[in-house]
């Protein structure tokens, strides 16, 4: 976009903020060619597949004659898609020259304790970590990012962050879109907040972290105003809401429909007709949609409905006006004489449903918050001040589960090697929270007793808990005893994660 063109839909509001409109309204928009992010296919090297990231600084111009500073894996922001194949032998180098410390997390795999990469996993500045791990995945889309003990918001929005990609024998065999780059498109969803000099603004207040940081601009892929151009008939986009707190509420501004082919960690049984899907933070999803009508059409973000299950309530709901938003994702532009796609299959990949295993145990765990001017301004609450650097100053954790803030010296759970567990997460507070659990998949069973779409049946590792729900999940504990270093739990609002909402726990 040009100087003149950008300052005449880019405004500046009363708070210094710059906005671009057309990073936030549903329209005929797109004036950047989406960037896909390179693929890293490892070296082989001792019989290991090695991968190499360096986690730095950097200068992203998102807007013409604006720089701003940021972090990435191998670049400027975000960083490459790892490419992983199922049953590999892999060793990921990650060097940190940012000058600070971080983690790097893979979100979603089963992987042992001491390669997970949480917030135990420290890498010092100029130092280099090299889990090694098999992978055991069945195919899907997952990724990386930071995992800092109360930064890790932080360091995710500077732009700590990028997208794994297994794949397995099996799927390879069904006729899917698989040319990265061409039909299978990387979609990264990140919402960011621009001061007037073009640098991100991260928390500029407690509401801020109340309700998780939302943005007055998308990118995609680190692209704003973003355009897709496609050459065939079908298109397959990796949905990955990569954004703090924002949930989007996708959809095709025509109301065409698409096929959903996976929810978090893997394919579904077959393919699901869908008009909408809801992505919270940290959720996946594979999606397919047919544009061989050659028609431009705009993916965006639907207002949620005021029925939802995951709508804020009372305050928290006028502290929230995120969910009443229209947003402008992503414009596609078909191509003239477009590649005819395959036929999607009718079957996908049969799943394993892990409660036929039998349940060995139920844990059940609430998630709440505290609220009022003690929680919002820092006075009161529980958690103690853990002095740990967080954002929530003067007045310790405003974000529990079971009614405990994080505590690195706690191990809340101990689970035995080889069993079958339910966990009931309860949300006792008045806004949605997304639950994730590290070490692998879980497969969520019901909600409030009634059982789940079929959509949301599949291999999960986030599950969006709404406002005085109960969500029962089931999940294996089969491989990596460890019973010093623990997995975490926790929401995956990163606000609310770096200000007590985790827990952690030990396979014993």
């Amino acid at each position: 976009m040009k100087r003149r063109a950008f300052l005449e839909v880019a405004g500046l509001s009363s708070t210094g903020l710059l906005i671009p409109p057309f990073a936030m309204a549903q329209g005929q928009r797109g004036s950047n060619e989406l960037a896909i992010p390179e693929q890293l296919t490892g070296a082989m090297a001792d019989g290991r597949r090695h991968y190499r990231l360096q986690a730095q600084h950097g200068i992203t111009r998102f807007f013409p004659d604006l720089e701003t500073p940021t972090f990435g894996y191998n670049g400027s922001y975000l960083g490459p898609t790892l490419r992983l194949r199922d049953g590999e032998d892999v060793t990921i180098h990650v060097t940190n020259s940012l000058g600070e410390p971080t983690t790097t997390h893979w979100h979603g795999l089963h992987v042992p304790a001491s390669a997970d990469g949480g917030p135990h996993l420290v890498i010092e500045d100029g130092e280099t970590w090299s889990p090694e791990f098999q992978v055991m995945e069945h195919a899907g889309t997952f990724w990386y990012h930071s995992h800092l003990l109360a930064k890790t918001g932080e360091q995710v929005y500077q732009g700590l962050a990028g997208m794994i990609i297994v794949d397995d024998d099996e799927s390879e065999n069904l006729a899917l879109p698989w040319d990265y780059g061409v039909d299978d498109i990387p979609v990264v969803i990140q919402d960011r907040r621009f001061n007037t000099d073009g640098s991100f603004q991260y928390v500029a207040s407690q509401s801020d972290i109340m309700t998780g940081l939302t943005g007055n601009a998308v990118l995609v892929n680190g692209t704003l105003d973003p355009y897709f151009a496609p050459t065939t008939t079908k298109v397959r986009f990796r949905l990955l809401n990569g954004s703090n707190a924002r949930t989007y509420n996708l959809a095709f501004s025509d109301g065409r429909s698409f096929k959903q082919l996976s929810c978090d960690g893997g394919f579904l049984d077959v393919p699901f007709d869908m008009s909408v899907i809801e992505l919270g933070p940290a959720e996946r999803c594979d999606i397919v949609v047919d544009v061989s009508d050659g028609n431009p059409v705009n993916l965006i973000s639907l207002p949620m409905a005021p029925d939802s299950p995951y709508q804020s309530r009372g305050m928290m709901r006028n502290m929230h006006p995120m969910n009443n938003e229209r947003l402008h994702i992503l414009a596609i532009r078909p191509q003239s004489n477009l590649a005819r796609s395959e036929t999607l299959p009718n079957q996908l990949v049969p799943m394993t449903r892990f409660e036929d295993r039998g349940i060995d145990n139920t844990r059940r765990f609430t998630l709440s918050m505290a609220m009022g001017m003690g929680g919002m301004m820092g006075g009161g609450g529980g958690g103690g001040g853990r002095g740990r650097g967080g954002m929530m100053m003067g007045g310790g954790d405003r974000f529990f589960i079971n009614g405990e803030g994080m505590d690195m010296s706690v191990i809340n759970e101990r689970i035995p090697m080889g069993t079958t567990e339910v966990w009931e997460i309860t949300n006792d507070s008045m806004m949605m929270h997304p639950f994730h659990v590290h070490h692998g998949q879980f497969q969520v069973l019901d909600r409030n007793g009634r059982p789940v779409h079929d959509h949301e049946r599949g291999y999960k590792d986030t599950v969006k808990v709404g406002p005085g729900e109960t969500v029962r999940l089931v999940m294996t504990f089969d491989h990596f005893a460890d019973p010093d270093l623990p997995y975490m739990y926790h929401c995956h609002i990163l606000e609310h994660e770096d200000n007590g909402m985790m827990g952690q726990f030990v396979v014993v």
